[in-house]
Formats: C-alpha cells, sequence, structure tokens
C-alpha cells in the first residue's frame, strides 16, 4: 500500500510539473504572436493604413527572427516562472525592465542588419503595445479577482461592515487583505484617522470619514458592525482611549497584536485579536532585561514553594527557561502539582525536574526536602492569600504563611541556601485583614532572620516546632550548623495579577457568562494590576539585586477603578453595562481596603539599577522580642485561640483590624 501510495504521489507531482512546462510553453507562443502583433500595429498606425513598401519588407524580414529572440531573454528575467493569480509589484517591475531590453535591442538590430531607418514613433508604440501585451495575460487574472471581490462586496448584504481605525500602512495592509481573502465575509466601508490631512480622502476605495471624535456618528452613518483598531505603533494609553470609545459603540471590536507583525509583512484580517482586559489598563507592557537572572539561576538547584499556583506555577516556567541545574516545585494541591509537570515536561523535556506533594507547614518534610536537594535558590510562593476566606479562617492564615514561611526558611538557613525570595503583597502595607498581617509578618520574619545572620548570631534564631524528631537542626548541640551561614532574605511586594486564582476578571467573566449581575464591591474601590509574567519576571529580577534584608517594592504602574474594568469587560463580551448585564455594589467584605498600599508611611524608596523596583527602607522592630512572640503566635494558631488577631497586633504594629470596613 505504501508502495502505491507513493507512486501516486510521484504520478501527481509529475502531472503538476508537466501542467505548469505546459502553460510556459504556451505564454511563450503567446509571447512571440503578440511580440509580432505590437510592431504591426505600431506600424499600421504611424502611416494609418498604408505602410510603404521598405519599411513593411523590413518588418517582415525582422519580426519572426526578433520575436524569437525575446523568448530566452523573458525566460532570464522569470517570465514563464510566475504564479500570475498572485501577481505583484515584482513581476510588474521584471516585465517592464524585460520589455525595455528587448525594445532597445530591436531598434538597434532592424537597422544594422536591414539598413532601413524606421520612424521614431514606431519604436515608440511598439514599445508600448509590446509591453501592454505582455502584461495583459499575467495580470488579467489578477484584474479579474479584483473586479469580483470588489461587485461580490458591493453587492453582498450578508458581509459584515467594518470601520478600520488607523489608515497609516497596517491599516491599508488590513484593507488589502479583507479585499483579496475569499473566506473573509466583512468589507471595509470607512476609516477613522486622527490625522487630518487623511479626512475626505480615498484609501483603496474606502472614505477617510473623520477623527476619533466621529466613531459615533460615522458607526450609524455606515452601519459598522466591526470596527478593527490597526495603529500598533500608538502608546498603549492612546490605545486604551481609543478602545474605550470604541467599546461604547456596541460593535465588535478587534485590535492588531502590534508592530512585530507589522515589520514581518504578517498583518492579516485573522491576526487581530480580540480587545483584551490587558488593553485597559493603559499602559506599556513591562519588559525586563533578564540576562542578569538567566546568570543567576544557571546551574541552580532552584525549589519553588507553592509552585503549581498562579505565581508559583509562571515563575516554574521562567526558571525552567533560564537553565536551572535542577527545578523542584513543592506543593499541597495535587492537581496543580499535576498540571504544571506535564506542561514543563512537554516544553522542557531537558529539564530536570522533580515535583512533590507536601506542606509548607510540616517541618519534618521540609527538612526532609533541604536536606535530600539541597536548593541553591527559594522562591516561597506558598500561601493563603483569599481575604474573605482568612478573615474567616484567621489561625489558618497564621499557621500556613506566617509559620509556614518561618519553618521554609529556616531550612534554608541551616541547608546551605544562597538566596531566599520571599513573595509578599500590597496587603502587607497598613493591613486591615489577618491576610496582610500575616504576609507582614512573612516580611517581618526574613528581616529578622537576615539581622541575626548578619550579627553572627544566627544560632540564636528559635526553631519552632508543633512536633520534635528528624528536623531538630542542632542535633548535636555544638551549634557548628550555625556556622558560616550564607543564606541571603528578600521580599518582593506587587499589587493584584490579572488572571490569577481568585483575582476579579475571571470571577467577573463567569458573572457575565452566566448573564449577570457582575458584583463589585464599592464604585470608588482601586486596585494595582499587573499581568502575571510581568510581576514574576520584576520579582526574579529583584532577587537578583539582593542583599539581605530588603524589601522589594514593583511599580505597579496607575491604579486602576474596578468598577470601570467591570464595566469595560462587559462591553468586551459584547453586552451593554446596567441594560443587557446589571452591575450590584455588595459593599466592602470583612478586612477589605478601598485601596492598597505599596509603602507604608514610614518607609521611604531607595533606587535600584531598575526603575521598576525599588527597595522600601525596613521600620525598625525589635528582633529578640518579635521572634519570641513568634513561639507564642504558634501556640495560639495551632490551639485555633479566638483572640489570634490580637496577638497579630501586638506584633505588628501597622495591623489596625478596627479600621476594616464592615458591609
Amino acid at each position: 500500500m505504501r508502495g502505491m501510495s507513493g507512486e501516486s504521489q510521484k504520478k501527481r507531482g509529475r502531472i503538476r510539473i508537466g501542467k505548469w512546462k505546459w502553460l510556459a510553453v504556451l505564454l511563450a507562443a503567446y509571447d512571440i504572436a503578440a511580440i509580432c502583433a505590437a510592431y504591426y500595429l505600431a506600424l499600421w498606425l504611424r502611416f494609418e493604413g498604408t505602410i510603404p513598401g521598405p519599411h513593411l519588407w523590413a518588418w517582415k524580414g525582422f519580426h519572426y527572427y526578433y520575436a524569437l529572440g525575446c523568448v530566452p531573454v523573458f525566460a532570464l528575467f522569470k517570465m514563464y516562472r510566475g504564479m500570475w493569480r498572485y501577481s505583484s509589484y515584482g513581476e510588474l517591475f521584471r516585465i517592464l525592465l524585460a520589455s525595455t531590453l528587448t525594445a532597445a535591442l530591436h531598434a538597434v538590430l532592424i537597422t544594422l542588419i536591414k539598413h532601413t531607418r524606421m520612424p521614431l514613433s514606431y519604436y515608440f508604440l511598439g514599445f508600448v503595445f509590446q509591453t501592454g501585451f505582455l502584461l495583459l495575460p499575467r495580470f488579467a487574472f489578477r484584474m479579474i479577482r479584483f473586479v469580483n471581490s470588489s461587485v461580490l462586496q458591493r453587492n453582498d448584504e450578508t458581509a459584515a461592515r467594518v470601520m478600520i481605525y488607523g489608515a497609516g500602512e497596517a491599516g491599508q495592509q488590513i484593507l488589502r487583505d479583507l479585499k483579496n481573502a475569499r473566506e473573509i465575509n466583512d468589507r471595509a466601508v470607512c476609516f477613522i484617522d486622527d490625522d487630518g490631512n487623511k479626512w475626505g480622502r480615498l484609501l483603496m476605495g474606502v472614505p477617510v470619514v473623520g477623527g476619533r471624535e466621529t466613531v459615533f456618528e460615522n458607526v450609524k452613518k455606515y452601519h459598522v458592525d466591526k470596527i478593527f483598531i490597526a495603529i500598533p505603533s500608538a502608546a498603549a494609553s492612546e490605545k486604551k482611549e481609543i478602545v474605550n470609545i470604541c467599546n461604547e459603540t456596541g460593535c465588535e471590536v478587534k485590535i492588531l497584536p502590534g508592530m512585530y507583525q507589522l515589520m514581518l509583512g504578517q498583518l492579516t484580517v485573522s491576526a487581530m485579536r480580540d480587545v483584551s482586559v490587558e488593553d485597559l489598563l493603559g499602559r506599556e507592557p513591562i519588559r525586563a532585561d533578564m540576562s542578569s537572572v538567566y546568570r543567576f539561576i544557571n546551574g541552580k538547584v532552584v525549589l519553588v514553594t507553592g509552585g503549581g499556583g498562579s505565581i508559583g506555577s509562571e515563575l516554574c516556567r521562567q526558571v525552567a527557561a533560564h537553565n536551572p541545574k535542577k527545578l523542584i516545585i513543592f506543593e499541597i494541591y495535587e492537581n496543580n502539582a499535576f498540571e504544571i509537570r506535564m506542561e514543563l515536561k512537554q516544553k522542557f523535556p531537558d529539564l530536570d525536574l522533580e515535583v512533590l506533594i507536601g506542606s509548607v507547614r510540616d517541618s519534618r518534610r521540609v527538612f526532609e526536602v533541604f536536606s535530600k536537594y539541597r536548593p541553591d535558590i527559594v522562591y516561597h510562593a506558598a500561601a493563603h492569600k483569599h481575604v474573605p476566606l482568612m478573615e474567616d479562617s484567621p489561625c489558618e492564615a497564621i499557621k500556613n504563611n506566617a509559620l509556614g514561611t518561618y519553618k521554609t526558611a529556616y531550612a534554608a538557613m541551616v541547608h546551605g541556601c544562597e538566596r531566599f525570595v520571599l513573595i509578599s503583597t500590597d496587603k502587607a502595607v497598613n493591613p486591615t485583614n489577618i491576610m496582610g498581617a500575616s504576609k507582614r509578618l512573612c516580611e517581618m520574619i526574613i528581616q529578622s532572620f537576615d539581622a541575626k545572620i548578619k550579627a553572627g548570631k544566627a544560632g540564636e534564631i528559635p526553631q519552632l516546632f508543633t512536633h520534635f524528631g528528624i528536623e531538630n537542626a542542632d542535633k548535636d548541640g555544638s551549634g557548628s550548623v550555625f556556622r558560616n551561614i550564607r543564606t541571603e532574605f528578600v521580599a518582593v511586594r506587587f499589587g493584584n495579577v490579572l488572571g490569577s486564582n481568585g483575582s476579579v476578571i475571571p470571577i467577573f467573566k463567569k458573572q457575565i457568562a452566566e448573564g449577570g449581575p457582575v458584583t463589585v464591591t464599592h464604585p470608588d474601590i482601586i486596585r494595582y494590576f499587573m499581568t502575571i509574567p510581568e510581576a514574576v519576571s520584576l520579582v526574579m529580577l529583584a532577587g537578583t539585586y539582593a542583599r539581605g534584608g530588603e524589601i522589594f517594592v514593583l511599580d505597579m504602574g496607575s491604579p486602576v477603578k474596578i468598577d470601570t474594568l467591570a464595566r469595560n469587560l462587559i462591553r468586551l463580551c459584547g453586552y451593554k453595562p446596567d441594560v443587557d448585564i446589571k452591575i450590584v455594589y455588595s459593599g466592602l467584605r470583612p478586612g477589605e481596603k478601598l485601596y492598597e498600599e505599596k509603602l507604608m508611611a514610614e518607609e521611604g524608596l531607595k533606587k535600584t539599577d531598575n526603575n521598576l523596583i525599588h527597595i522600601g527602607c525596613p521600620i525598625p522592630f525589635d528582633t529578640d522580642r518579635f521572634l519570641a512572640q513568634l513561639r507564642d503566635l504558634m501556640n495560639s494558631a495551632y490551639s485555633n485561640k479566638p483572640d489570634i488577631r490580637d496577638r497579630v497586633k501586638e506584633m505588628v504594629s501597622t495591623y489596625h483590624p478596627e479600621d476594616a470596613p464592615t458591609g
């Protein structure tokens, strides 16, 4: 069967090649006849139908040999190898060049060979007719397609009517694709452009009708169904404004990805994408120089706790792409661990990967992992993050976030870890909820560890146990394990990330899909947003700047009003806010603030080499007292004491649960 299949394929290949060659032979025959006719017609017109004998005999004795000689010249110019249904300016240029060259040879040779001086108009008209006849069959197919597509676009009432925003190069390419692509049932009816010099003019037959202030009236005037935004070079803030205007029209809105496709000549209608929430943030995407991260991670053993979560999994992806010696994922939720394991195995088949199930609250398990794998770098992303859930279970927030961080940091310190990077949050700043307070405790823990290590007193850091066992660091009681401690502890603080588990975007999308209502806690609530890859890139970059004890603060840009975000998302889905999808204000939840702060009032900012990463000057606190209080806090948390908030308040001076709004 395979042999027969191969035979048939060869036959089909020969048929295709033979057909192509036959077409080339027929085209060459046409060229010979056309060239002869071109110069006869030139002679006939010059003498108005009565050609003198010497000139006629000169033409008869020369034209056939000249026409035959043109064929190899045309072949050199590849005029018999083109796919003429896709004829372009390249083919046009080659035909003009070949025709000009042969016409010049014609003028020289007929004079030398036939010793007859032909009229100048004969040469000129002969060249014009010859060129026209050569172009006719080669561009006829494309002309017919263009006429047909124009007629079809004019007559097809089912075609979607498209407004193209941007009458520049990108807009022209989109229009050209709309006209040529048969499978696309869209037709452009007008252009919008903010350059007043283009208004009132036609671009490939389509009028440029005005600027952004005329979008609404022209959508109504031209009965527009779709708007294609084709301004890839525009700033993010400008795109945001234009997207907001277009969304208000109720039309389907699509946007070009960016300059990359324009430079590669890949701008087609299929390359356009739906407007995303990121387009509504109004800022340029953050592009960090990751070369220092590559040097830092290359050849190292890296452990990511909480590696199956939204932040943790992206950390794993970016670590895997930077050539680590080994990547260890530590995750309590097996489904998340399984998914990230499958993804990384597929993308990075040569990656030395270990995926381990366990909890950072289990000091025995944590010690076992550190003892076996000896990680050089730890990214600690494991945490409970949902504010309302933690308000209902405050002891769990302390157990997992604060004490889990403490146990993991302690294991890192005594097992020779080089760098420990804590993933923190802006909710740790002046917290009004237990989740934010627990993350502030985490920051204070790594600051305490750093202070003790720098003072040469690592042995004074108590090892917290909920049970005693193999994880006891100082087994022989000599304290030798605490000599030459070199671990650098840092924290990286940032705000909300788009698309993370529990963020508002997936919740809003689900509510919209169900027909509403969309619930916003308060009309004035604002948040800082960043995409997951952006945040993780900066986290990793900040980790390379660490010298120990810093709290790095990421520049999250301008805050976004959640109510505005919800309304824009409803429009993106093709609905009208408060008409098709209702917006309901449910009231601030326990522990929730109207706005999040990146720094405490007492903290200042220091610059780093990257203007997107800053260092907060830490608030001083009594390290010894804090470490002593942690044991009591642990006992209270594991005993599920109802006064856990009061104990946290004693340790975190900026924690004010009484300031949290109710209902």
